[in-house]
């Protein structure tokens, strides 16, 4: 049976949200851990499921089932297929794809949170990887989101973790992605130079419009197409970082008015739908939906961090997103 806690809700806490109330209550328990016990089922105020926007009016009593504080995150060996891309006694380079998270991080059960990642493949697929990172992240040297797909660089030891790592702070790689934005960007090529930072309104969320506290971002686009489709008006863009920031080429296109595609963190709808006087003519007004971000880290040159031979590698957009483009373009 799973342990449970009760806490009685005093009269002065009348008119608090659960959820804001119970960190109160649980000693070094995140209000995001709370949310997550209560998503769960979790928590129970007098004896039935509560949410955590329930207003509390005092004199209740509040159970927590099961272990208040999350289980500590493991990297796990499994035999998940690794598309190599490039590999050498000193570094291996994955085309990642998208949905899959680099390392253990959130999730509301134990297999959302450690299961599935590319740590857990790499340990399966190699003997041997840098311990730099530590524990959770051997080999990992940089990542990408989970909804980005793409090239990802794996240090196979200390030596070369180090070298690497290095390298990025130099500026020293060179990254390019495809993306594809709302909109139609009107000039061919230009430069985001803009300082991003945490939004102190939405943890989950970066930003571009602090004034003060953000870290340098700089990124580089050029247009591939203009796509004027009966959905509305996309650019395809090659996108080049100088910086490897949280989340920085969505948060940069988003700044500027387009969002990449698939995005709704940064504004993009879930939906790309035909525009409202079509929608009308057409019987079941025809959308089409991305679940992920049309983001892909398509192409990694650099010198090799031992013999400084260089090398240049490219991995091609995935189905997903041809397929996406192909009926985006499809003009019946």
């Amino acid at each position: 049976m799973p342990e449970i806690a009760s806490y009685p809700v005093s009269p002065e806490a009348a008119g608090q949200r659960l959820d804001a109330w119970l960190t109160t209550q649980l000693e070094g328990v995140s209000r995001s851990r709370v949310q997550q016990l209560l998503s769960q089922g979790g928590v129970v105020v007098d004896g039935k499921p509560a949410k955590a926007s329930l207003k509390l009016r005092g004199g209740e009593v509040v159970e927590v089932h099961g272990e208040a504080t999350a289980p500590p995150l493991r990297a796990v060996a499994e035999a998940i297929p690794l598309d190599i891309v490039y590999e050498d006694a000193d570094l291996s380079v994955v085309n990642k794809p998208a949905g899959m998270m680099v390392h253990a991080g959130s999730g509301a059960t134990e297999d959302a949170r450690n299961r599935g990642t590319l740590v857990n493949a790499l340990l399966h697929h190699y003997r041997q990887l840098s311990s730099t990172g530590g524990e959770l992240r051997p080999g990992i040297v940089h990542r990408l989101d989970k909804q980005t797909s793409g090239l990802i660089i794996i240090a196979r030891n200390d030596a070369a973790h180090l070298k690497l790592a290095e390298m990025f702070s130099r500026r020293q790689m060179r990254k390019t992605y495809i993306a594809l934005v709302h909109g139609n960007l009107k000039q061919g090529a230009g430069t985001i130079d803009a300082a991003i930072s945490r939004d102190v309104l939405r943890r989950t969320r970066m930003t571009t419009r602090r004034a003060t506290g953000g870290r340098t971002a700089i990124s580089h686009y050029e247009v591939v197409r203009h796509i004027d489709s009966r959905f509305g008006k996309f650019t395809l863009v090659r996108v080049r970082i100088e910086t490897g920031r949280t989340h920085q080429i969505r948060v940069h296109m988003a700044s500027i008015g387009h969002p990449v595609v698939g995005d709704t963190l940064y504004g993009a709808p879930s939906v790309v739908a035909l525009p409202t006087k079509q929608k009308r003519a057409a019987a079941g007004g025809e959308s089409l939906a991305l679940d992920r971000n049309f983001l892909h880290a398509a192409e990694l040159a650099f010198a090799h961090p031992r013999t400084g031979k260089a090398l240049e590698l490219s991995a091609p957009l995935p189905r997903e997103l041809e397929e996406f483009l192909a009926k985006l373009e499809t003009k019946t």
